[in-house]
């Protein structure tokens, strides 16, 4: 009998809440075990044996372990929905791939600092200047998904692919955030069909921490 997917990670991580959209999206049975930041477990010699950046999410699949949020998604996609969530065509896929990476490298660390300050900072401690810096970076960015969702249904394209998973959580956690916000209406259509499905739950439905 096959061993279950282990998924290692708190779910108040967006890296791992990642990983259980798409678990959950492909109806891959696992089971999480919370690590990371108050839960410890990841600088034991065991977990860092698995991933040496003491850092979550990591999952074991059999006899194979992997970290970084987003390849893991690409994994499961490319495993369990091959041709769907991981596109067969290489211009789509090569497309969802480029959104994965810009949300890795540029829409996270643009919110990131807002989520920091007003949701994991005293209020007595916070920087209102750091929030006004984050917010300043990330609506430029909110309306270049609005403009792009405009043109087409999902990210790479008519249908949902592993691109629309990772973003999903960046933009739940930034709609999350008790800011102000301009409407968008393209974003907001898309960011609703996801979170309305029920492979949402416990991803998309969750209050930051």
């Amino acid at each position: 009998m096959k061993a279950m997917l282990k998924l290692w990670g708190r779910i108040s991580s967006i890296n791992v809440r990642k990983v259980v959209l798409a678990a959950q999206w492909l109806e891959i049975p696992f089971q999480r075990v919370d690590a990371g930041h108050e839960f410890g477990v990841v600088q034991t010699s065991e977990y860092r044996a698995k991933n040496p950046n003491a850092l979550v999410p990591l999952i074991e699949d059999g006899g194979f372990q992997l970290w970084e949020s987003n390849v893991i998604v690409r994994y499961l996609a490319a495993r369990h929905s091959l041709g769907r969530l991981y596109p067969q065509d290489l211009a789509t896929r090569f497309d969802a791939e480029r959104w994965m990476d810009w949300q890795q490298t540029t829409l996270n660390p643009a919110g990131r600092q807002a989520f920091i300050q007003l949701i994991r900072t005293a209020p007595d401690r916070r920087h209102a200047e750091l929030v006004a810096q984050s917010q300043a970076a990330a609506e430029p960015l909110m309306a270049l998904l609005d403009a792009h969702l405009s043109r087409q249904a999902f990210m790479a394209g008519d249908g949902l692919t592993m691109a629309d998973l990772p973003i999903a959580c960046e933009v739940h956690r930034w709609r999350a955030l008790p800011l102000p916000r301009p409407a968008r209406p393209s974003l907001d259509r898309w960011y609703q069909g996801i979170q309305s499905h029920p492979a949402s739950r416990g991803a998309l439905d969750i209050p930051l921490s």
